[in-house]
């Protein structure tokens, strides 16, 4: 009787709970594999996309948890420090060692932390009291339970900054959103879609300053009282909100001696440099890329399992699309829901066509940009009617069809 190979998995994550389950240990005697996920984060694994939600209230942390992975041994609570790719094993701080015939790096990222002053006082390793990154369940947790009448400031004005900004407002904080940017959202989104999306903000009671820089952190008894701006005006705090960012968690398999660039170097079958050795999710770079997005994530996951258990496929990259919801931060308010999708190239590029739709009255806005007979990109605010039919059309790297090009931007998305 062949004995199952170890799959080793380091990372609790959303990458690595797909994995698990698409790899159906226990479900059938037959099953080649025996799955151990290392997970330093001692909850059941959840949709980290969902976070948001939870710090708003509007879900329990039980909603958003991820089913269980049938058959597959779990280590919640426990942190890999080391791999030993010559005895092939993985080396964790409890001082258990799990060996391998397959590893898989699913470590996820890391918070960008910014270069604050008074971020970190001289001697201590932990961010100053109300200073929070905004990335795992113990974050929400904790602004969830100090929002409710507090002076917050959200430092970045990106897509986990403007979630984090529309959550504690509907818990009820006074909130400031500090961006360095132009306008909101300027990876995703062009200044008149940004432009919508600050006015909405507004009508949520959010203060917003763009183009402005965080220099300093003013703390007293290790508790965060006040944010200074470059240009010396100071914003009062109870709490601070760091959403700068992620950078890919790679520093234990650079020190396993895989090429790592910006995140864990992966070829077409998610391979490292060590042909045992595979990673997904935020931390892997595949052709160039890392994405940092959840559907990315799992896409990697459900292609390594196909891979392993019938050892053929490639992956060839992913066309993501980010889509956000903010609601209004009570069900007396008269801001109304604001929806928002973005996909693609959003710049066009000289020679490309764009078309656009615009109803600021109803904070409508729909934008497309056309390479040739390709659709390449694309931002819809307010009603998103026409997404889903300009996503398959986008991702499917279909030609467009002989209608003209404004269909495209109808509730049918042109079929």
């Amino acid at each position: 009787m062949t004995s199952k190979q170890r799959v080793v998995v380091i990372g609790g994550g959303m990458a690595a709970a797909r994995l698990a389950r698409q790899l159906g240990t226990g479900e059938s005697q037959d099953a080649r594999y025996t799955v151990t996920v290392i997970g330093e984060e001692p909850h059941a694994p959840y949709n980290r996309v969902l976070l948001a939600e939870v710090l708003a209230g509007r879900y329990t942390p039980e909603v958003i948890a991820l089913p269980a992975a049938s058959g597959a041994r779990w280590l919640s609570g426990v942190r890999a420090v080391r791999v030993d790719r010559d005895t092939r094993q993985v080396l964790c701080d409890d001082g258990r060692s799990v060996p391998y015939d397959t590893l898989v790096f699913a470590t996820g990222s890391n918070p960008v932390l910014p270069p604050l002053r008074g971020l970190f006082t001289p001697g201590a390793r932990e961010l100053p009291d109300g200073v929070h990154p905004f990335r795992t369940m113990d974050d929400c947790r904790a602004l969830s339970s100090a929002a409710a009448g507090t002076r917050a400031v959200v430092i970045g004005g990106g897509l986990l900054g403007v979630s984090a900004a529309r959550a504690l407002a509907e818990r009820g904080a006074q909130v400031v959103l500090a961006h360095q940017g132009e306008h909101l959202m300027e990876r995703q989104l062009d200044a008149e879609a940004g432009a919508l999306l600050l006015a909405h903000l507004k009508d949520l009671g959010v203060e917003v300053h763009t183009e402005c820089r965080v220099r300093d952190l003013h703390t007293e008894g290790g508790a965060v009282r006040a944010v200074e701006l470059a240009d010396g005006y100071e914003l009062s705090a109870d709490l601070v909100v760091l959403a700068c960012g992620v950078r890919p968690r790679t520093g234990l398999a650079s020190a396993a001696g895989l090429t790592v660039r910006r995140g864990i170097v992966v070829d077409d079958a998610l391979r490292t440099d060590d042909p045992r050795i595979h990673a997904i999710g935020d931390c892997a770079e595949h052709d160039g890329v890392s994405y940092g997005l959840a559907g990315p994530a799992l896409e990697q996951a459900d292609a390594l399992a196909a891979r392993l258990l019938d050892d053929a496929g490639a992956y060839r990259g992913t066309r993501a699309l980010t889509r956000l919801t903010l609601s209004s931060p009570s069900p007396t308010s008269q801001a109304p829901a604001f929806d928002l999708a973005s996909f693609g190239e959003t710049t066009p590029a000289p020679g490309d066509d764009v078309i656009r739709l615009s109803d600021a009255t109803r904070s409508a806005y729909r934008r497309v940009v056309v390479r040739g007979d390709r659709l390449v990109g694309g931002i819809l605010l307010g009603d998103l009617g026409t997404v889903g039919a300009l996503a398959r059309t986008w991702e499917g790297d279909e030609p467009l069809p002989a209608a003209p090009v404004l269909h495209l931007l109808t509730n049918d998305g042109g079929h």
